[in-house]
């Protein structure tokens, strides 16, 4: 099965990408044998193979939900760098909030 000649030009339109000629010169030769590669795995018989999301066994621990002694608040707030009363004084993050 041959691939299809892919056309960089329309693939970098697009994703919105704006590619001068040498760049997609370079791109063309890649993207053809990325199709290659994939027509080569599929390929491959899979019949049978049960399909996996990682190739180690995962095993979820879980713990029981106990209710524990936590850290008071005046030793978490030793450590702030600034605070105002029993909390934390946090930089604004978010671009044009109010303070």
């Amino acid at each position: 099965m041959g691939a299809a000649k892919i056309d960089v030009k329309y693939v970098s339109e697009l994703a919105r990408l704006e590619l001068t000629e040498e760049e997609m010169a370079v791109f063309q030769p890649q993207l053809e044998n990325i199709v290659k590669y994939v027509e080569k795995i599929s390929a491959v018989d899979v019949d049978g193979v049960e399909p996996m999301i990682n190739g180690n066994t995962i095993v979820n621990r879980f713990r029981e939900d106990v209710v524990a002694e936590s850290l008071p608040s005046e030793d978490a707030l030793n450590n702030a760098p600034k605070r105002v009363g029993d909390e934390f004084l946090l930089p604004k993050i978010v671009e044009g909030a109010e303070s």
